[in-house]
Parts: C-alpha cells; sequence; structure tokens
C-alpha cells in the first residue's frame, strides 16, 4: 500500500545507498578521524578551561590562547605551506600538538602567573598545530572528492560531542586527575599519523602528484617576460618543483614573493562568496556561545537542574549535538546561498541577547531549541562552504581555495571571543540591576 511503512521502508533505504554510492569506505573512514583528532584537543581544553586558569581568571583568556595561534597559521600557512609535502607536515603537526598538551600537562597545577603563562604556551603550541591541520586536511580532500569532505565535516561536528564526553568521563566519571587526563589525551594526534599511512589511499595523492602542482600560477607580465627564456613546465610534486627547474631556483627570495602575491590576488577572489558568510556565522555563534549563553538562566525551580552551573554545559552539549548533525548532513541536504543561513545565525544572537535583556522566553526548553537550531545553522554553513569551492573553484585553484577560507572560522572566534566577554559582564550587570542575580550565583 503506498505510503504505508512497509512500502516506505525499502524507499528510503534506496535512497541512503544512493547517497553512497561511490564512496571508498576508507576515505571515508581516515578523513572521519582526520575531523575528530584534530579538532578534540581544541574541545578538551576549553572543557579544561577552569582547572588550567582557576576560578578568578577568565575563561575567556583560555579561549584567545586556544584560537589565535591557530588563526594566525590559518591567516599566514596557505601562502607557503604548499612547499611542505603531507607526508611530512602532518606527522609534525601531531608530534608538536603532542608536545602541546604535554606541556600542559606536565606544568605544576599551581594558578599563579607564571604556571598559568607555561600552560597557555602549551595551549597555543597545540592550536597552532591544530590550525595547520585543518587547512591541510581542507586542502588534501581536493584530492579525494565530495564524500572526504562530507567526512571531514562530520568528524569535526563529532570531535564537539567526543571531546566534551571525554573529559567528562574521565574527570568525573572514571575520577582521573587532570594530569592524568590530559596526557592520556595528548598521544591521541598519533591517531591522525596511523589513518594517513594505514588507513588513506595513497593512490589519488600520487596520481595528482605525477600530474601537476597543488597551486597553478596565475598569469602575470613578469610570466610572459620569461616565457622567452623557456617554456614552464608543470609541477611534479606537493613541493611544486618542475621536474626541469632545480629546486634552488624556487626557493629564490623573489619566486617566493611572487608566489605569495599571487595566493593573495586569489584570496581576495574568495572573500564575498566563501569567506565572509563563514566568517559571519562564527562571529554569531560564537558570541552566544560564549557570551550571552551564560546569562540565559531561569529559576531552579522552573528548571530541570538543581544547580545554576548546569545550564551552560547543557547549552553547549546540545548546540554540539546540532553541529554534529548538521556537519553530517551533506551527503543528503545542501544549501547554496550561505547567506541566509549566516543572517538567520545573526537573528539567534539578536533574539537571545534580547531575552537575556527582558526574559520573555517562559521556559528554558525553548532556549533548547533556539541552542539546537544555533548548532545546525553554523555545522550547515561550514560543510556547505567547502563544498561549494569545491563544485564552483576551477580545479587548478581548489586546493589552495580550500586552504585560504579555513581562515574564516578562526577569525570569527577571535572576534567572538573578544566580544563575548563584553557581552558577559554587560549582560549580566543589566540582570542584577533589574533583580535577576542568577548569574551570580553560578559559582555558589
Amino acid at each position: 500500500m503506498p505510503g504505508s511503512p512497509a512500502a516506505s521502508l525499502p524507499r528510503y533505504k534506496a535512497r541512503l545507498l544512493a547517497a553512497f554510492r561511490g564512496a571508498d569506505a576508507r576515505v571515508c573512514a581516515a578523513f572521519w578521524l582526520f575531523g575528530v583528532v584534530n579538532n578534540v584537543l581544541y574541545i578538551i581544553i576549553l572543557s579544561a578551561a577552569l582547572d588550567l586558569v582557576g576560578p578568578v581568571v577568565p575563561k575567556g583568556v583560555v579561549l584567545l590562547a586556544d584560537i589565535i595561534p591557530g588563526f594566525v597559521v590559518k591567516l599566514t600557512a596557505p601562502y607557503f605551506i604548499h612547499l611542505v609535502p603531507y607526508h611530512v607536515r602532518i606527522p609534525v603537526f601531531a608530534v608538536a600538538s603532542c608536545l602541546g598538551m604535554l606541556l600542559i600537562a606536565l606544568t605544576p597545577s599551581s594558578t599563579s602567573a607564571g604556571m598559568i603563562a607555561f600552560k597557555m604556551i602549551g595551549v597555543g603550541l597545540a592550536s597552532a598545530c591544530s590550525g595547520g591541520g585543518e587547512l591541510s586536511f581542507l586542502g588534501l580532500t581536493h584530492y579525494y572528492g565530495t564524500f572526504s569532505l562530507a567526512a571531514w565535516g562530520s568528524g569535526t561536528g563529532g570531535a564537539g560531542l567526543l571531546g566534551s564526553g571525554l573529559y567528562l568521563l574521565a574527570t568525573t566519571v572514571m575520577g582521573l586527575g587532570v594530569r592524568t587526563s590530559l596526557l592520556t589525551f595528548s598521544f591521541l594526534p598519533a591517531i591522525m599519523v596511523g589513518s594517513f599511512f594505514l588507513v588513506l589511499p595513497r593512490e589519488p595523492l600520487r596520481t595528482s602528484r605525477s600530474q601537476r602542482g597543488p597551486y597553478q600560477s596565475i598569469r602575470t607580465d613578469d610570466d610572459d617576460e620569461e616565457d622567452h627564456h623557456g617554456s614552464m613546465q608543470e609541477p611534479d610534486s606537493l613541493l611544486g618543483l618542475p621536474s626541469s627547474t632545480p629546486a634552488k631556483s624556487i626557493q629564490e627570495p623573489r619566486g617566493m614573493w611572487k608566489s605569495v602575491a599571487r595566493n593573495l590576488t586569489r584570496s581576495r577572489a574568495l572573500f564575498w562568496p566563501y569567506m565572509f558568510p563563514l566568517l559571519v556565522v562564527y562571529i554569531a555563534e560564537y558570541t552566544i556561545n560564549q557570551g550571552v549563553a551564560p546569562t540565559l538562566l531561569f529559576p531552579l525551580k522552573s528548571s530541570p537542574f538543581s544547580e545554576y552551573r548546569s545550564f551552560y554545559p547543557t547549552y553547549n552539549a546540545i548546540y554540539q549535538m546540532g553541529v554534529f548533525l548538521s556537519r553530517s548532513s551533506m551527503p543528503f541536504f545542501r544549501i547554496h546561498n550561505l547567506y541566509t543561513p549566516s543572517f538567520l545565525q545573526i537573528a539567534n544572537l539578536v533574539i537571545l541577547t534580547l531575552h537575556a535583556l527582558f526574559n520573555f522566553f517562559p521556559s528554558v526548553w525553548i532556549v533548547f531549541g533556539f541552542t539546537f537550531w544555533e548548532g545546525l545553522l553554523g555545522g550547515l554553513v561550514y560543510v556547505s562552504t567547502f563544498a561549494e569551492i569545491t563544485d564552483n573553484v576551477p580545479r587548478e585553484e581548489r586546493e589552495f581555495s580550500l586552504s585560504a577560507t579555513a581562515v574564516s572560522d578562526a577569525t570569527g572566534i577571535c572576534i567572538a571571543g573578544f566580544l563575548s566577554m563584553a557581552f558577559e559582564v554587560w549582560l549580566c550587570s543589566w540582570q542584577v540591576h533589574h533583580g535577576r542575580d542568577y548569574c551570580r550565583k553560578v559559582l555558589v
């Protein structure tokens, strides 16, 4: 009978199989692990913020230390990182990330300024490696197709749930100390190395490397002049070295500065269609998460909680669930207009800020719904941005475009980090002045 469960189930099964037709299980597994492990340390560090700096130092200090080094790497590395092949840079990032986590874990637990500074150096090192890993793995999806990007997006979404869950499990359920937990997590980057060398099929990368280099040149007058001395040949390795050109000629300062200038020209063309909407959605959602959400509190009697500190981690868990679902949805659902969900995220920020000021939602469950919707929008813009680049940017420009666009999310989080500190202080002060002092009771 049409419309019955018996008739619908085969149709949905066929649609599911069609969505994954042509997917390589090893590629999907490798990129899912890349996404999880590259992002999970970022989440673990944020989850451990209070344990790292104590209750007096603002948690925004950890957020900024956890994002600014990665932002700097994402901003600068796309213009020269193609000189380092993937089989070198991925192990380097993994080892340096391990060292950063070890520095955090082995630094004495004192909350003195000097000890906190040492911990923040470790946080910064892990952040820089995570930023380099993200732009590298996004660039790597160029060689493995749409399913690799979908798996990467799903893995980054899963990292939010897994990271916060692992830290909670280790420190609360299993009763492990903060140092023991962080020491255990410091070896997670080894999974990235194993996934690259043991799980990921290397043939697509070898084939592309034998045909051309990663970033193609934009023609300039200087190039035309050089053509009088000989024809340029296609690069044949990830180092970008033409087969007939000595390596030292590529490393001349003039040639390297020309390459940077060319890549800056490329990045300008990416800003409005791809970078800006991703930037906007991250500014809005991280301002909500770090600045507005801590003030979205209700009387305990009308909530499912017994203490005020339970609101914020619950909002974060619901948000991460939305992110995971939307970042995993690319095989089934795509958007092409990136600005619409970005503006909807701004609307979320405005509505939740107004509620923090004027308290017009009657129940915390409405805020739960907005938080889940916020995660859906953020994850959807992330995966759709890189999917649009994969579909629309010419193949010879695609690897650079995927890597360069990754700076937008870090830029948005940096801006939101500063905004959120002002937002939280302003909103909490407003609430206290108007007779709602719940935000002052969070640490009670």
